[in-house]
């Protein structure tokens, strides 16, 4: 995990990651000392991260759970001290969604805790073409994304330390993205 990443030498010790894909994140992560609570709506997800974590000799520090992003993380308020959601916002979620989605990671987090999240935004090749759901959401060969423009950023950092917002490009087209690092107060 690159940039604005809490390092475990600085007393960081447990990451939620919700919506895990293949677990090529939380690995990495889990081999830097972090205990991973990771979490997917697809079983199939959990699995490959779960063989992932037991090829690479961390299962011990990897947890996994099936949950829809919609509902209250099974996770105790104050229970880590990071979360990690790459692409997880930018989903076919609507606005009230993404809000109640980041109500919970505030509430899952130490004071202190840092939420770092990518998602694609409004200078994206995709956005705004496709077929329109509404609420800058734009659909592409069967896959929806709500796409973010800086307002929603800072209304989501409200409340929180906004430390970085970093532009970077991913994949052919090339999707672009935000990596944005916000902290709670302690």
């Amino acid at each position: 995990m690159s940039g604005g990443s809490p390092r475990p030498g600085h007393g960081r010790r447990g990451l939620a990651s919700p919506v895990t894909g293949q677990g090529r994140s939380q690995t990495q992560v889990a081999r830097e000392g972090f205990t991973v609570r990771a979490t997917d709506f697809s079983p199939v997800g959990l699995e490959q991260l779960q063989e992932a974590a037991r090829a690479e000799d961390v299962a011990g520090r990897v947890t996994t759970a099936v949950h829809d992003v919609r509902e209250a993380l099974p996770l105790p308020d104050d229970s880590v001290d990071a979360v990690f959601a790459h692409m997880l916002l930018c989903m076919a979620l609507f606005t009230q969604e993404i809000h109640a989605a980041v109500g919970e990671i505030r509430r899952v987090l130490r004071p202190g805790g840092v939420l770092l999240y990518t998602v694609r935004h409004t200078g994206d090749a995709h956005y705004g073409t496709g077929t329109a759901h509404g609420d800058d959401i734009y659909e592409h060969g069967g896959f929806a994304v709500h796409f973010f423009d800086r307002d929603l950023v800072d209304t989501l950092a409200a409340g929180w330390t906004l430390n970085e917002v970093h532009s970077f490009e991913e994949g052919n087209l090339p999707r672009r993205l935000w990596r944005v690092t916000q902290t709670l107060p302690r």
